[in-house]
Formats: C-alpha cells, structure tokens, sequence
C-alpha cells in the first residue's frame, strides 16, 4: 500500500492517517503486512479498535506485544494477556495491572505460574478470583481467508 509521495516525510502517515476506518480495520486484519504498515497501526493509529485487532494477532514480534502492553487502554492490554507467548515477567505484569479485566484475562492464562495463579485467588476484585479458580483456558488461533492468524480465547 502507497502511503504518498517520496521524499517528503510526513506523508506516509498523513496518508495512512487519511484512511477511513473500514480501511484501517481492514489492514490490521491483513495477512501480511509491511514493517511500515505494522510500525504505523503500532505507533501512530488512534482508533482503539484497529490497535485492538492488531493486538489479536498471533504474529506479532516481542517487541511489538512489549509496547502493547504498556497501552494506556485496558483493553489492549487484556487483549495481550490472553497471550500463551507472554514472558513470565510480562505474565506478573498483566497479574497485577491496574484493571480488573486485565487481571482476570492473565488468570486464565495457561503460561501463569501457579504462584501467580494462587495470588490472584485472593485479588480484591471476586471475579478475578473467580477467574483464577476456573483455572487456564486454552487460547485459540483462527483465521480466515486472506486474514491474518488471531488469538481468541
């Protein structure tokens, strides 16, 4: 995908910033995607739910699920806690983030140490207790055609 001309540095992201939102979606759902295309849905899109689709996908680098994590919106972050390719220091991270919904999501991880697991039984908020009591809950890969592979649980 063409951002703009050549030779003048905002315009690539001025171009993609020009995107309608149908577009945006469409491109963070996309197979494959350019170092530029993923730099710019990662560092410069607006629109919680393109940054929450791009959070799905199964393909993203280290680098890339480090930044989302430390998103300002809880739903990216618990869109990353349901992640079976988290550190275990990202893991404590999303066990004692500040949200609730993110807290429940990492309870159910099953990459959680137990030890982690066993605090959350006694969180402040029930439902993540709840959470943690249920136990880990396998995370899925689905994709559709022409889509890239996305993380659900």
């Amino acid at each position: 995908m063409a951002y703009g001309r050549e030779g003048h540095a905002n315009a690539p992201e001025k171009a993609y910033k020009a995107l309608p939102l149908e577009d945006r979606l469409a491109l963070a759902l996309r197979e494959h995607l350019s170092p530029e295309e993923r730099r710019f849905i990662l560092h410069h899109e607006q629109w919680m739910q393109v940054r929450c689709y791009f959070a799905r996908r199964a393909d993203l680098s280290a680098a890339e699920v480090a930044v989302l994590l430390a998103d300002d919106d809880h739903v990216i972050r618990l869109c990353i806690a349901k992640r079976p390719d988290l550190s275990p220091e990202q893991l404590a991270l999303c066990a004692s983030d500040r949200d609730p919904n993110v807290r429940y999501f990492a309870a159910r991880n099953p990459a959680l140490p137990e030890t982690l697991r066993a605090a959350l039984l006694n969180d402040q908020d029930p439902l993540v207790q709840r959470a943690a009591r249920k136990g880990p809950k396998a995370a899925r890969v689905v994709a559709r055609a022409g889509q890239a592979p996305l993380i659900r649980s």
